[in-house]
């Protein structure tokens, strides 16, 4: 007689559910189900490590059946000076602070330092975000670095130019514009090539 195969249950933390679900980070949906906002099958459960069955239990919020909640993708242009976290202990602003109106909660994917600007996307579905960062799906990106043109740049210009003095014409062929692309890297997953291109025109 050939035996069944047991079958795996689908089972997932409450706090994993409600975060995977975009409802808020895990800090917010511990904070939201020790607040007894939460039921299954009828019951408040307080305990966000409690362990559930998605095809079988019933999960209420605020007395309302558990809906994923609607996919947002936002592709944000993050300036320079905004933390890329939800809340800086200094007081300092966040990217949180430049997407405050959309009423949803967003995920950074990614991070980009304080002092670097760029294109961030945020979003409240994880799986996306998972796909995008996690190495093993080798989604490739590519990075392009630039820095402004300094006080040593101005004076090897001074050297190599044959008009230098007074009446140095304003369109030296030798000056370089304010800021000046220095290399790209190529990622693919864990593994990146960064090679030296021409500087912007």
């Amino acid at each position: 007689m050939q035996r069944k195969k047991k079958e795996r249950r689908p089972l997932k933390t409450l706090e994993r559910v409600f975060s995977k679900a975009g409802f808020g980070s895990r800090t917010d949906a511990r904070k939201c189900i020790g607040a007894g906002r939460v039921r299954v099958n009828g019951r408040v459960v307080r305990d966000p490590d409690y362990w559930v069955d998605l095809d079988r239990d019933r999960l209420m919020l605020d007395d309302k059946p558990l809906r994923a909640a609607t996919r947002t993708y936002v592709i944000l242009y993050k300036p320079k000076g905004y933390l890329t976290t939800y809340r800086d202990p200094a007081g300092r602003p966040t990217v949180y602070d430049l997407v405050a109106d959309l009423g949803a909660w967003l995920s950074p994917v990614g991070r980009l330092d304080l002092e670097t600007s760029g294109l961030l996307i945020m979003t409240n579905d994880t799986a996306f975000a998972e796909r995008v960062m996690n190495p093993a799906y080798k989604v490739p990106k590519t990075y392009e670095v630039a820095q402004p043109a300094g006080p040593a740049d101005a004076g090897s210009r001074r050297e190599q130019s044959p008009q230098a003095g007074a009446n140095r014409d304003r369109s030296d062929p030798y000056r370089r514009p304010p800021h000046r692309r220095l290399a790209e890297a190529h990622a693919r997953g864990s593994e990146a090539a960064v090679g030296r291109v021409r500087p912007c025109p």
